[in-house]
């Protein structure tokens, strides 16, 4: 199975965030305590199961978006597709979600497809890198990183990485169709 979380978190604001989270459990049990009690670990996981009861329209984006990958996860998905889900969000924001779900990897090991326009994004999360473009679309890249977390970007072997992605993106050729 796969979970997708959106850019705009595509969550259900006429629903409190546990039953957003619960949302997609009711498709797999009619349990409603158990989906809740699942839910509410999972909101635990991200750090907000204090706020199960708020609406969508009381949280921070950050906030909304640990909701979504709360719920995405919650549905125990083999794997989980991430598209630009930190898009939207400010700097701060971005790099703490960021580590949030490197902590929250570390705990599932689940498979993560993480699509990111932004190249130290992919180098901070990813273990491969894939690098798509052209059209029609196709791959231009395929990098292992095997460096230990945290990633430290003064590492010359790893800013040797960033910029042959760079270098790659930046060949206008690869991109005419």
């Amino acid at each position: 199975s796969r979970t997708l979380v959106f850019q705009d978190y595509a969550l259900f604001p006429w629903l409190n965030i546990l039953d957003n989270v619960a949302f997609g459990l009711s498709t797999k049990s009619n349990d409603k305590n158990k989906n809740r009690e699942k839910a509410l670990e999972y909101l635990n996981l991200v750090g907000l199961s204090s706020y199960k009861d708020h609406s969508i329209s009381q949280l921070s984006g950050g906030m909304k978006q640990r909701v979504a990958i709360a719920r995405a996860l919650c549905a125990e998905p083999e794997v989980l597709l991430l598209d630009e889900p930190f898009g939207a969000l400010d700097q701060q924001t971005r790099e703490n979600m960021q580590n949030e779900l490197l902590r929250l990897w570390t705990r599932s090991k689940k498979t993560v497809v993480f699509v990111t326009h932004s190249v130290d994004e992919a180098l901070k999360l990813s273990d491969r890198v894939l690098v798509i473009g052209g059209k029609p679309g196709r791959l231009l890249l395929d990098i292992t990183i095997s460096h230990n977390r945290p990633r430290d970007f003064n590492d010359q072997n790893l800013r040797n990485i960033r910029n042959q992605i760079i270098e790659k993106l930046a060949q206008p050729e690869l991109f005419i169709g």
